[in-house]
């Protein structure tokens, strides 16, 4: 049976990651993995974190399972962190939902949903998007489509051909749109841009299945959402897909949530039979550990208000990281405009630099990059800022 396989090439990502670690180079870097480091370049536990996990511990009295839509408790105060509370969505009870493991489970459940209500329906991806949304989507039956989005040689985001494109997409369809923070490019839409791909969706009737995996890392949580929030109270129906991975620090706790605003309550309840029939056939129930921890937060307003500060202290280092990163390229002699990297927002941002230089930075100066030229911002550091941008501005 097994003997028919063929060996598959190591995800790019990871296998950059096994080079990284293999490097015996003291000034080495890692641009590749996603993930928030601080300036010692280590991700660590929040200190909201530790104090929701020792509650739990002290607490918890059982293991039992959670169902498989997890705690109401989690969904609620999810759900609310998304649309704000008192969101019309929530208050006209056409808002069900999930906790599932991570935000990769999030849009895999939601994927395996949209397909049972259109088999083989098409989901319009941005060019470029997050490699693993492909799969991800793809393998549960939805049909792939691109729309244009960033143009790489501008470092800029191509808002009039997406605004075009989407005008030819069929009623039924699906849009995937980044919340915020885009990943990989890091350049989002601003709030007129949203309100117009809202309006084209209403009057198109294509659904949009928003991914919401970096609330808070870009300008704010609120501000953040804001395009999740106005697409909720404008149209009938949309999804989301969140993930607690980044703003919680929670990445191998694996929380996500899956979220979808109905029509009307009636249909939410029809519509929430089906999701947690998707779950039910998938992985039954989600782990429990990492959603409590949410949950204890964000009903505990001196937690709250701890991890709102941290989560703010992520946030302004990147931007600060995004300020020197191109005032250090200037003050090395880097050939070219970088000011795109300070208008962009989140961990994310390609540099603009072809694979023979990203190679070069990788045999020359141990400084690890996918060939895209997509860097982690989080990696970069006051410590190695001025050996990076040298060693870019050596190899441009």
């Amino acid at each position: 049976m097994f003997e028919q396989f063929s060996a598959l090439p190591a995800d790019p990502i990871l296998g950059l990651l096994a080079e990284f670690r293999a490097d015996d180079n003291p000034n080495k870097i890692d641009l590749g993995v996603g993930v928030y480091k601080d300036e010692a370049g280590h991700t660590a536990i929040l200190q909201a974190v530790k104090e929701a996990e020792t509650r739990l511990l002290r607490t918890e009295e059982s293991k039992v399972y959670v169902g498989p839509a997890g705690t109401p408790g989690f969904f609620s105060t999810m759900s609310e962190l998304v649309l704000g509370a008192g969101h019309p969505a929530l208050t006209d009870n056409r808002v069900r939902g999930a906790q599932t493991p991570g935000g990769c489970g999030a849009l895999r459940v939601l994927a395996e949903f949209a397909n049972r209500a259109k088999q083989g329906a098409t989901i319009w991806v941005s060019d470029p998007t997050w490699a693993n949304h492909v799969p991800l989507l793809g393998y549960a039956g939805l049909n792939i489509e691109t729309y244009p989005y960033y143009d790489r040689a501008t470092s800029s985001l191509r808002f009039d051909e997406m605004y075009e494109a989407l005008k030819k997409v069929p009623a039924g369809d699906l849009v995937l749109l980044h919340g915020c923070c885009h990943n990989p490019c890091g350049a989002d839409l601003t709030r007129e841009q949203w309100d117009l791909v809202t309006e084209l969706a209403l009057e198109r009737g294509f659904t949009p299945f928003i991914d919401m995996a970096y609330q808070g890392f870009g300008e704010g949580l609120a501000e953040d959402a804001y395009g999740a929030r106005v697409m909720a109270s404008k149209l009938p129906e949309v999804i989301i897909a969140a993930s607690c991975s980044k703003n919680f620090g929670l990445y191998r706790e694996r929380v996500g949530l899956a979220m979808v605003v109905y029509a009307n309550s009636a249909q939410a309840d029809v519509g929430q039979s089906q999701l947690l029939s998707v779950i039910r056939g998938n992985y039954s129930m989600p782990p429990n550990h990492g959603g409590a921890i949410v949950e204890t937060i964000l009903t505990d307003a001196g937690l709250r208000a701890n991890w709102e500060s941290e989560l703010s202290d992520m946030r302004e280092r990147i931007n600060s990281l995004r300020t020197g990163l191109v005032e250090n390229l200037v003050s090395n002699g880097a050939d070219g405009d970088f000011s795109f990297i300070q208008r962009q927002r989140g961990m994310f941002s390609f540099l603009g630099i072809s694979p023979e230089q990203v190679a070069r930075l990788k045999k020359e100066y141990s400084i690890y990059i996918v060939d895209s030229s997509r860097i982690n911002v989080a990696g970069v550091s006051q410590a190695n800022m001025q050996y990076l941008t040298s060693a870019i501005a050596s190899v441009i």
